[in-house]
């Protein structure tokens, strides 16, 4: 049975399909439609939920990035003890909050080598306030914190991330640590056991970097302050006990010698939390003078300027090979070093990008084809001298002096020519430098400075290592304009300056063959960089 239904008007069909708002305004040109009234929306609510057009109750309000100057000055208070607070707060959620102390392995003439190292493995141990390791890994976990110690040669750094609600808790951590730790037998009887592991791991390991590092500046700083060793001595593990520990700490880890920086938190709140746990409470020395050695003369902090002697050091053994198939045989490794300068010095700017002009680094770099390879030390020395495994340059600054070296390894069969290779670049410093080779130098050093000031615990360091050292901090800004400042002149005359120091030289492996330090030394001060007795000329396939 057939059902006959009316015919609906066009504009009636539009008006009940999804067309209608977009064919709407051509009908309505044509004539075909009529104003179209929308209802009006209910105000009554269609969800249980609360509308996004106003502050959600019982949330924080938010508060949202700012990127003006004025919200990254670096604020410093020296406190009545002599301690300096030093911080600048930036946005984030969290915060990076530290101890730097002017003291470390040049500092250690008067007592037995290592004392850093062993300070180093027993940061974050048991304190007054807390029983043991893990209580104080609990408390900062609650803040989603975590907690790292370094030691160089001349700074000391505790240091701990967390969010910013965590400001006081973090503080009475650092606090306990650093002036109230108990170091118990036991602890140092495990740091002895690590230490001694970390030594024999040393040994086995083919990256020799840590050995080689303190081999050039026990070279370079003969039996004084920055060439006192920073790895703790084999002899020395069984000489280091509380006692000495603590009269260190009593005579180096003093508040005038400190300064706590932050970044990222309110400058008066850290001052208060510092105030706190860091002069209102005493250090444990203090408390009890048994732990210290009672002969000791008052005074006993080695303040002598660093003296650069220049040396040679060589240690002949077997070094480890890699496992596996990575196709590196038996490598021998050397050292040659120059007094460089302190980073107060003015030749500090254009040492760095003399530094980074030289660059170097492996033979296969991980990156692919072109990574690095327009440092001097890639286009000079390892695209054309196959034997070459590596080679890197290294600029080393403190607070009273410097040195600036080249690392290399290569087969033992090639050791002098390896050596001949080195002094003939470091003499070719001193050359003609293209325009393009300088700017590339200035803009990878900037490059660098910028990209690691992205990270909160870089920040951090750089802010308390300016303060500790000068009682200011520079902006990157002035280390930017530094950098683009540096000339061709500037660049030719460090590399002069650095000439006309003795060298220092240090080499591990199979090294009988190194160039003894008279004949570096006369190849040095030669215009073409030849040692006596080499050739005119190195071969390429020797």
């Amino acid at each position: 049975m057939l059902v006959r239904t009316s015919q609906l008007p066009l504009v009636a069909a539009l008006k009940n399909s999804a067309t209608q708002t977009k064919y709407h305004h051509v009908l309505q040109k044509y004539g075909f439609a009529t104003t179209i009234k929308t209802p009006e929306l209910s105000k009554a609510s269609v969800t249980s939920f609360p509308p996004l057009s106003e502050p959600i109750p019982g949330l924080p309000t938010p508060i949202y990035s700012n990127a003006k100057e004025g919200k990254q000055v670096t604020e410093i208070t020296t406190l009545s003890n002599g301690l300096r607070v030093a911080s600048e707060n930036r946005f984030g959620q969290f915060f990076t909050v530290g101890v730097l102390i002017d003291s470390g392995s040049r500092y250690e003439v008067a007592y037995p080598s290592g004392i850093s190292h062993f300070l180093e493995k027993l940061a974050f141990g048991s304190t007054k306030s807390f029983q043991d390791r893990d209580d104080i890994m609990l408390a900062l976990e609650k803040h989603g914190g975590i907690c790292d110690c370094q030691a160089s040669r001349d700074t000391f750094v505790y240091a701990a991330s967390a969010e910013r609600h965590g400001l006081d808790k973090v503080t009475e951590v650092l606090g306990d640590i650093v002036f109230r730790p108990r170091i118990t037998e036991e602890e140092v009887n495990i740091c002895r056991q690590i230490i001694q592991f970390e030594l024999e791991t040393l040994l086995t390991r083919p990256e020799q970097e840590p050995l080689l590092m303190d081999m050039i500046h026990a070279a370079a700083y003969r039996d004084n302050t920055l060439g006192l060793p920073k790895i703790c001595p084999e002899g020395n593990i069984n000489k280091i006990d509380r006692k000495i520990l603590f009269t260190y700490l009593k005579h180096h880890h003093t508040p005038k010698r400190m300064v706590v920086a932050g970044v990222g938190v309110e400058h008066k709140r850290l001052v208060e939390a510092v105030e706190k746990y860091f002069v209102d409470q005493k250090p444990i020395w203090e408390e009890d003078s048994s732990l210290i050695i009672s002969d000791r003369s008052k005074n006993f902090v080695d303040e002598s300027i660093a003296q650069y002697t220049g040396g040679y050091i060589l240690e002949e053994c077997n070094v480890p090979v890699y496992a596996g198939p990575s196709g590196l045989p038996e490598l021998s490794h050397i050292v040659i070093g120059l007094e460089g300068c302190s980073h107060q010095d003015p030749d500090f700017v254009p040492m760095c990008v003399l530094n980074m002009m030289m660059g170097g680094g492996g033979s296969f770099s991980a990156g692919g084809p072109g990574k690095g390879m327009y440092t001097r030390l890639y286009t000079n020395v390892l695209n054309r001298y196959h034997w070459l495994y590596s080679a890197t340059a290294y600029n080393h600054a403190y607070a009273d002096s410097g040195i600036f070296c080249i690392h290399a390894s290569s087969t033992p069969s090639h050791v002098r020519e390896m050596a001949e290779v080195i002094v003939h670049e470091m003499v070719a410093m001193t050359g003609a430098l293209s325009d393009s080779e300088l700017a590339r130098a200035k803009k990878q050093l900037q490059s660098m400075l910028l990209m690691n000031l992205e990270q909160r615990p870089v920040v951090f360091e750089d802010m308390g290592r300016q303060v500790l050292a000068t009682g200011e901090r520079k902006r990157p800004e002035f280390f930017i304009q530094a950098i683009e400042n540096t000339t061709k002149d500037d660049i030719i005359r460090v590399a002069r300056r650095l000439l006309k120091s003795p060298p220092s030289v240090a080499a591990r492996g199979e090294v009988r063959h190194v160039p003894s330090i008279t004949d570096i030394q006369a190849g040095l001060l030669d215009a073409q960089g030849l040692l006596p007795g080499s050739r005119s000329r190195l071969s390429l396939f020797r």
